[in-house]
């Protein structure tokens, strides 16, 4: 890229002004962040998404919100832009390991809210691999402390948070992946997992509560 890219421009798309305005709103924000299908919306960002992936973006570590608008482009842009395919999920193992640098030095604590806590952890339960559990139980608890520390009027749509880690935390001590991803992956389902697909229950897909 010609010039060097703001980190701004994704932050600021991603956590519109206004998101402790009303619990209605943030949910509002919850149902599109977490719609789970492909993202128009999206399209102005394929350049810095690549970008990422190509780790052309890596001076955004420096800081605590640029680091979480790397994790945004690898982690949730990608599944925007390129829903249903194998690349939905390229970035994962690099949000991950950013992510985890992230925790390891502090800049995880320097995010003032929950919103950005909660996109900061993600990578810990999306990335299949080693160790996926015991990420996946760390997420939970962390996940935990953030809606204990979340004001009242938006707890119980980060209660809802936890009820989703929970839930991915037990679907992974279960198959060891995610199911769903085997299609898109060209992964051979076993019959507990085609039985689980067949009925399409699937956490990523579960709404928050009403407010």
């Amino acid at each position: 890229m010609s010039t060097a890219p703001d980190w701004r421009s994704v932050y600021d798309f991603w956590f519109p002004a206004g998101l402790d305005a009303s619990a209605a709103r943030h949910r509002e924000m919850m149902l599109w962040w977490f719609g789970g299908d492909a993202n128009p919306g999206l399209k102005p960002f394929a350049l810095l998404v690549e970008a990422a992936l190509a780790r052309c973006l890596d001076a955004w570590r420096t800081g605590a919100r640029s680091r979480l608008a790397l994790i945004l482009l690898l982690d949730q842009f990608t599944r925007g832009l390129f829903a249903g395919t194998r690349d939905a999920y390229a970035g994962d193992p690099l949000a991950l390991e950013i992510a985890e640098e992230g925790i390891g030095n502090g800049h995880y604590d320097l995010l003032a809210h929950p919103w950005e806590q909660t996109f900061f952890l993600l990578p810990l339960g999306h990335t299949e691999g080693p160790d996926h559990v015991t990420r996946l139980q760390r997420a939970v608890a962390l996940t935990e402390r953030i809606a204990r520390e979340t004001p009242d009027t938006l707890r119980p749509l980060y209660e809802h948070s936890i009820r989703q880690a929970r839930a991915n935390l037990e679907l992974i001590q279960r198959f060891g992946r995610f199911p769903h991803r085997n299609a898109v992956l060209g992964r051979a389902s076993s019959a507990e997992e085609a039985a689980y697909v067949a009925k399409g229950d699937f956490i990523h897909h579960r709404a928050p509560p009403a407010v």
